[in-house]
Formats: structure tokens, sequence, C-alpha cells
């Protein structure tokens, strides 16, 4: 359903995108994983047509995204970082005109309206306008918005961004329903929890380049058996304990800083736990704790890309730098 070959994008001299692949079959959710500034929105927005790429080629439900863009819109729904609705009608309104847009009979967009509204606990201000909603509320609507047409193919850039975790579990079980009836979601996340819970494969984007690829299982297979954490009792020592254990250490530890932490991939387990311990108590390096666990995807995050998975500003590095009249 999405097939995606040597994707290139460039805003002037930055290369946004660089010879992305990547594949979506049917039913399936592939979770688009990056740092800010990553390419990710740059990436949907190519898919979606609202972007020409500088290379490469892409269909979507078997259409060219440029060549047969007119005919590709009707099978896709995207709700993007930012709600794309009109404060101006209501709830109910703007679903409605969703299905104008799709040519839906008059009888089913008001059917599809009322159930979308059910379905994101919007019933109640379905007959407000959406000036007077609240930013997780025009959230819920936008993203009911982009299902009111069932499209087959489904674009979710960060939808869960600002919801509270009900809301957001509601959206994940949402996403679960959709999957099973046949449509292929692609989502881009920077909740390692919902890319665990919901993708089948994973692609992990940095500075525009695949970096790692997988299902969540492989990927921290790919970065080994435990982690090892060490978390100091003073500042002062962080960094001499992240040099002491990058010397034996399967890859280059992260340090946290807030936290106090050093995490190092380990595949030695329990013998590197001792050793790690003999060593900085040699050191004369206090701890707090000190710990072997199994690898998360956060984990596996940090080892690729070196960065946190915090915050949702994704688009912002790449918008800076699209020009006027971009988007399509």
């Amino acid at each position: 359903m999405i097939e995606v070959e040597q994707l290139t994008k460039r805003f002037g001299p930055l290369l946004v995108l660089d010879s992305v692949d990547l594949r979506a079959q049917k039913g399936q959710v592939v979770a688009l994983l990056g740092p800010n500034g990553a390419g990710k929105t740059t990436f949907v927005r190519i898919l979606t047509t609202l972007l020409m790429p500088d290379g490469g080629q892409a269909r979507v439900a078997g259409y060219d995204v440029v060549a047969q863009a007119t005919a590709l819109r009707p099978l896709i729904g995207l709700a993007g970082q930012y709600a794309t609705i009109d404060e101006l009608l209501t709830g109910r309104e703007n679903l409605e005109l969703v299905g104008l847009w799709y040519h839906l009979p008059k009888r089913d967009y008001r059917r599809r309206a009322q159930e979308a509204l059910e379905r994101f606990s919007l019933t109640d201000a379905g007959d407000r306008l959406v000036k007077t909603y609240s930013g997780g509320m025009r959230r819920r609507l936008d993203i009911a918005a982009s299902l009111i047409g069932r499209p087959p193919v489904l674009f979710l850039d960060e939808p869960t961004t600002g919801l509270d975790p009900r809301t957001r579990q509601d959206v994940w079980e949402f996403v679960e329903e959709l999957v099973t009836v046949g449509t292929t979601v692609l989502l881009t996340t920077q909740y390692m929890e919902e890319a665990e819970r919901l993708a089948h494969y994973i692609v992990l984007l940095d500075a525009g380049r695949v970096v790692a690829r997988g299902s969540a299982y492989e990927l921290k297979e790919q970065l080994g058996t435990s982690v090892l954490e060490v978390r100091v009792q003073n500042l002062s020592d962080l960094d001499h304990t992240a040099a002491l254990l990058a010397e034996f250490a399967a890859s280059p530890p992260h340090v946290d800083v807030n936290g106090q932490t050093v995490t190092v991939p380990a595949k030695a387990g329990t013998g590197f736990l001792i050793g790690a311990g003999r060593l900085l108590e040699d050191e004369h390096i206090v701890l707090d704790d000190l710990g072997i666990r199994r690898p998360s995807l956060d984990d596996v995050f940090l080892s690729f890309t070196g960065e946190g998975t915090t915050g949702s500003e994704g688009a912002e590095n790449e918008r800076a730098h699209e020009p006027t009249g971009a988007s399509r």
C-alpha cells in the first residue's frame, strides 16, 4: 500500500530526506521514529501530495504521489501535527464538510460525523464553535476528521501529542480497530510506548537517513541482550563514570544529566554488572543505583540517534527551511 524508493528532499542547501526507502503492507502499521528535524513530517507531506520530492519515487495505494496526486487524494486520510480545522464552524460542521469533500451522500456523511463525535467523546461539544474548544478537543476533532472518508491509507503525524493519557488510549484502540478491517497506517511519533503497541514495523530516521529498521523486538535485539544503568550520587562524577564505562561497553554510553544516570548497552549481562561495579568502586564513585535491565525502544532511539524522545516539535526545523509556496 506504500512503496517508497530513494526519496530525497532539499530545502535550499539543507538535505532533509536522503534516499529514504519504506514499504507498508495492507493492514499494517508502520511507525516512523526520529528526533526533531529528522525529516518525518516532510516525508508525510510528500506522501500525502502536499509537497513535491526532489528525487526518488513514492506510490500510495498504487498511485504515484506526484503524477497521480488527484486520483490518490480520495484514498488517503491525514492528521498532521497541528489541527487544521475551521474555528468558525462547529465540530459537527467541520466533520460534515470533510464528508462533502469526499463526495459522500448526505445521509452517510451526517452519520459518520455523529459516529466520530461519539467515538472521540465530543458529542456534547459537537454543536459548539471550534474556537471554544480546548487544544485537546481540537486535536481529537482533527483526528476524527481524517477518518470520515474511511480511507484505506491513513497518515498520522504525531497524532496523540498534547492528549491526556485516557484520550491517547482511545486513539490507540481506534487505530487498532482500523487495522483489523484492513486500513494501512503510517504513524510518526516520539512516544516509544505508542510505537511499541501499534507498529508492526519501525523505521528510525536521523538527519534524513534511515539508520535502523525492523520490528520493536528486532531493534531491541540489535542493541544487545541487556542494558546497564548507573545512577551516581554526585553530579560531578557523571562524566568520569561515562568515560570509564565507555572503555569496555558495547557502544557509547548515554548520559542523562538531569537523572544523573549513565546508560550503556551490554552483551555480557551479569558479568558486565559485576565488573562495572568493581571498577566504579575502585575509582571511589558513590552510586545511588546500579542495575541491569532488558533494552527498551528508548534505548534503541538513544543508541542510534544520541537524542532523547521528549518533545514534539519535529516539523519545526524542517518548516523553517521550506520556501513560500512549497505546499500545493
